[in-house]
């Protein structure tokens, strides 16, 4: 799985540890893009469709073509328990490519949501059934059933690589992948980062500038910041 195929289904998949993605799960993804130095997102064009969507688990990848869902159904076989469907297209495309239909398809097989450079759409429906999507578009336009894509092939999804088994987290603030590789490492420096921004929230409550904290002072007048009565 070293370059992007059309029409293949890679049925072996090497996904994150679970003990890993339930670590990552419990931040956000401006903790973990920060934790990560700053990689890994998403372009923030995706967004949730209801309030309060978030999703956090193993990719399963798949490979659009314009106005096409047929991969999706493909991709619907190869969900395990905890997985994540990344959706990304060949080429810029809106269309409605998943409903509430494939929905309960995906929730059936234990799947934690998708993530789609594309349009979707029941979202009421979605919202109801707390199936958490981010996506490019919401669009009523429907899709054929005509065209090959892959399954379970590397994928740019909104400028972002992901290959199958990466963990992918969504949440309001934007979506974000951790190369399954590094997930231990990453929450880890995560959990390090929470703990740091815990002190910093006690000093900044009582009344410490970060002017102060940060040692910005020094800097700033470096530069020729100047004040003036």
């Amino acid at each position: 799985m070293e370059h992007t195929e059309i029409g293949v289904v890679h049925t072996s998949v090497t996904r994150a540890a679970p003990e890993d993605v339930a670590a990552l799960s419990a931040f956000g993804v401006a903790t973990l893009h920060e934790a990560m130095g700053r990689t890994g997102l998403m372009r923030p064009y995706l967004t949730p469709v209801y309030p309060g969507a978030r999703l956090c688990g193993t990719a399963v990848t798949v490979l659009l073509q314009p106005g096409d869902n047929w991969m999706l159904h493909v991709a619907a076989e190869q969900i395990r328990e905890g997985d994540v469907v990344v959706a990304a297209c060949t080429t810029e495309s809106e269309d409605g490519f998943f409903g509430e239909l494939l929905a309960t398809s995906f929730r059936a097989r234990g799947c934690r949501g998708l993530v789609i450079d594309g349009g979707v759409r029941d979202v009421a429906d979605l919202a109801e059934m707390d199936f958490p999507v981010f996506s490019r578009a919401v669009n009523a336009k429907g899709t054929v059933k005509a065209t090959l894509g892959s399954v379970n092939v590397p994928v740019v999804c909104a400028n972002a690589l992901v290959r199958p088994g990466d963990v992918v987290v969504a949440d309001r603030d934007g979506v974000v992948v951790v190369p399954r590789e590094r997930a231990a490492e990453v929450a880890a420096a995560a959990a390090r980062r929470e703990a740091g921004e815990a002190d910093k929230r006690t000093r900044f409550r009582a009344g410490e500038l970060g002017l102060d904290m940060y040692a910005m002072r020094g800097p700033l007048a470096e530069l020729g910041l100047r004040y003036e009565d």
